[in-house]
C-alpha cells in the first residue's frame, strides 16, 4: 500500500515539474515545438482558455506576515481529449492559446502511452531553454560580484 503511495506522490511530482515548464515557457515557444512535434490539437474545451485575475500575496522578508501585494492576470484552460484523458493548465499572462496547449499537454502528459513522446518532444527542450536562460542569468550575475574583505594593518 505504502509503494502506492509513493509512486503516485513520484508522479504528481513529475507532473508538477512539467507543467511548470510549460508555465514558464512563452506562447511561441511552446507552439513552435508542438508544430515541430506533428501533435494534435483537437480537445474539446471544458473550461476555458479564459482570462481574469488572482491576488499575489507577499512576505515582508520571506517569514512576516502574508499580505495581498496586488493582481496578476492569469489564463486557465481544462479539456478533455478523445481518449478521455483531462487537462488543465494556468498561465500568467493573457495568452490563450498557450493556456489551451499547455492543457493538451498535460492531458497527453497523464496518458502513459504518449508521456514518454511529451516528455521527449515538449517537456525536456523547455527545461533545457530554461536551464541555459537561467545559466545566462548566473553568469551575467556573477559578473557583477563585488568580494568585501578586510585587511589587518599591522599596527595590533
Amino acid at each position: 500500500m505504502k509503494n502506492g503511495r509513493r509512486e503516485e506522490a513520484e508522479r504528481s511530482a513529475e507532473r508538477k515539474a512539467a507543467m511548470a515548464a510549460l508555465a514558464m515557457a512563452s506562447g511561441g515557444e511552446i507552439r513552435r515545438l508542438w508544430d515541430a512535434a506533428g501533435f494534435e490539437t483537437d480537445a474539446q474545451a471544458l473550461r476555458g482558455p479564459e482570462t481574469g485575475l488572482v491576488t499575489v500575496r507577499g512576505r515582508i522578508g520571506g517569514a512576516g506576515a502574508p499580505f495581498n501585494f496586488g493582481e496578476a492576470t492569469v489564463t486557465r484552460a481544462t479539456v478533455r481529449l478523445p481518449g478521455g484523458e483531462i487537462g488543465h493548465a494556468y498561465a500568467l499572462g493573457r495568452d490563450k492559446e498557450k493556456a489551451r496547449l499547455s492543457a493538451i499537454a498535460d492531458a497527453l502528459w497523464q496518458n502513459p502511452a504518449r508521456c514518454a513522446e511529451i516528455e521527449e518532444k515538449i517537456i525536456a527542450p523547455l527545461k533545457a531553454s530554461q536551464a541555459g536562460a537561467d545559466e545566462k542569468r548566473r553568469t551575467e550575475a556573477a559578473a557583477t560580484k563585488v568580494d568585501f574583505f578586510t585587511m589587518v594593518r599591522g599596527e595590533d
